[in-house]
């Protein structure tokens, strides 16, 4: 059959066809209804999700080698006939090890590697926190790598002086210092991202906790509804 007027104007005297405007064959996004009132679906939120396998593993893996790079000498020197890179017993009666490393950068290590570890087991605010504490510590972690190579530096010149009786000292940096500082960058840019990204991650279901005191039993799921309402709040239907 012969179209005898356009689909924009519909029939004689009426409004026109709808499948005529332009915009409605535009994709739009997904809506979903809460509480009554439509809210559009955050498209980025499952690219969110995925990260969370990559960034702790970069975080954890960078806390670990600043943990170990921070149990080792970051600087050595030799004055007269000491040497602390001989590693000889002299350096050791000496005490002159206790001048070469920094506590404070290894303790605070541990501390993000904790902050890493309560990360994947707990959900909410808690775990907000928790990302924000790791982050401020890797940010000291770093601030404490930076400061101790001056420190450090002449810490251990003015004991290998006073060891040797000597008038100077020869101080570098040793190899674990560079580690350290490398390992403490990337744990900072893990722990932000880490604070940016956790409230899109995946958490542990409700069935992991601790059973409160006399909390009534789960009652078995009988039609399927159940079993849905189950698996949603983190109970296994099936166990």
């Amino acid at each position: 059959m012969r179209r005898r007027h356009r689909a924009a104007q519909g029939r004689p005297g009426g409004g026109g066809l709808p499948h005529g405007e332009a915009h409605l064959f535009r994709r739009r996004p997904a809506q979903v209804l809460r509480r009554g009132r439509p809210h559009v679906t955050d498209v980025a939120a499952p690219d969110r999700r995925r990260t969370f396998g990559p960034v702790v593993l970069v975080g954890v893996a960078a806390g670990v080698l600043a943990a170990v790079a921070a149990n080792r000498p970051w600087v050595s020197g030799s004055a007269g006939a000491v040497d602390t890179s001989a590693g000889d017993e002299l350096t050791s009666v000496l005490r002159l090890d206790t001048f070469q490393q920094s506590p404070l950068a290894g303790a605070l290590a541990l501390l993000v590697l904790a902050c890493w570890g309560v990360l994947l087991v707990t959900r909410g605010l808690f775990r907000r926190g928790v990302a924000v504490l790791g982050a401020l510590a890797a940010v000291a972690l770093l601030v404490t790598t930076v400061l101790a190579r001056g420190s450090l530096h002449d810490s251990l010149a003015q004991a290998l002086r006073e060891a040797a009786a000597a008038p100077t000292a020869q101080v570098s940096v040793t190899g674990w210092w560079w580690v350290a500082l490398a390992a403490s960058v990337v744990v900072v840019v893990a722990s932000v991202a880490a604070v940016a990204l956790v409230a899109a991650w995946p958490e542990m279901g409700a069935r992991y906790d601790a059973p409160a005191q006399g909390e009534p039993p789960l009652r078995e799921p009988e039609t399927n509804l159940d079993i849905w309402k189950a698996l949603d709040e983190g109970h296994d239907p099936t166990a």
